[in-house]
């Protein structure tokens, strides 16, 4: 199936969701009228899966686009979109889920998420967002009864399907031990240069969907990289191919079967990001690819502490780095 010549793929909640959505987070983390009217003219040439989340505080420019697209007939309905927001750490208790979902929605001006995620497998004081984060407000997310938590919101009907972000495969299985539904998504790093070829096996075999974010390296972020848009190999590719850069590492991702997650508020590039659908990469291609150095750039320092739960870089990611 697809829609507006995007792939739709069946999560294991049964609900279907575009291959390629729009990020909408911010370097300066917050909405504007610049982010209300990058949506504006992503659903206008196109998309229609778009990610969020509370701590990118977009929610609200994501919810007056929708508004205004409603209004102005570029959509007919809200369930056209496929809209995805996540639970932010300080929140990541079990008591505190709910009420996180519901002002979400507040913001966004929903009635309903398709898909609600727990950002980092953390758990922060709860209160506002600080950043930097304090290294003494760091402390360990219990997986139990937080994915109760967040069960109970797909249940009532908040939310279509539930999963997570930042997850390695010894977390999934942590999650899992105790889930009643399992995760549907795990939104993670991936890219040319940080392949995640083991998660995503693990994956695969429990039927959780693998969304990469910074697809292209997030060249230009606070946390990014030049390391795809500069890779030698990949400008080869691109040159015998005639595409671009990005397209051969959107396309690349597409075919390891994940879904992906890109941002631009270019039109152009918008437009050049959606056409990774009708050729395909050679063997020879993937073969190079595969062969590239491997570079996490995501290394979630922020949440690394010598008095947390995670003392290192290595424990954050269970040595998958």
């Amino acid at each position: 199936m697809e829609i507006g010549g995007v792939p739709v793929v069946t999560l294991s909640s049964g609900r279907g969701m575009p291959i390629l959505g729009m990020g909408t987070a911010e370097n300066n983390l917050q909405g504007s009228e610049r982010v209300k009217l990058a949506i504006l003219k992503a659903i206008e040439v196109g998309y229609t899966h778009f990610d969020t989340a509370f701590v990118y505080q977009t929610e609200g420019s994501l919810g007056d686009a929708v508004a205004e697209a409603l209004q102005n007939g570029l959509i007919k309905s809200r369930d056209e979109l496929f809209i995805t927001s996540k639970l932010w750490c300080a929140d990541a208790y079990p008591d505190h889920v709910l009420p996180a979902l519901q002002n979400s929605l507040r913001n966004l001006k929903l009635e309903y998420l398709d898909l609600y995620l727990i950002h980092w497998p953390v758990s922060l004081k709860p209160g506002k967002f600080v950043h930097p984060i304090p290294k003494d407000e760091i402390f360990p997310i219990d997986y139990k009864s937080v994915w109760a938590a967040m069960e109970k919101c797909q249940m009532l009907g908040l939310t279509k399907s539930i999963g997570v972000s930042n997850f390695s495969c010894k977390k999934l299985q942590y999650l899992m031990a105790t889930a009643n539904i399992p995760p549907a998504v795990n939104q993670v790093e991936m890219n040319p240069i940080w392949q995640q070829q083991k998660l995503r096996d693990y994956c695969k075999s429990n039927n959780i969907m693998v969304t990469a974010y910074s697809p292209l390296g997030a060249k230009g972020t606070m946390w990014g990289s030049s390391g795809v848009m500069d890779s030698e190999v990949l400008n080869q590719i691109s040159q015998v191919r005639g595409k671009s850069v990005a397209q051969v590492s959107l396309r690349w991702v597409y075919e390891q079967g994940a879904s992906l997650l890109v941002k631009s508020f270019n039109e152009e590039r918008m437009k050049e990001n959606l056409k990774i659908f009708d050729w395909e990469l050679s063997p020879e291609d993937l073969k190079k690819i595969s062969e590239l150095p491997q570079r996490r750039v995501s290394t979630g320092d922020p949440f690394v502490s010598i008095n947390g739960p995670f003392k290192s870089v290595e424990e954050l990611w269970d040595d998958e780095v």
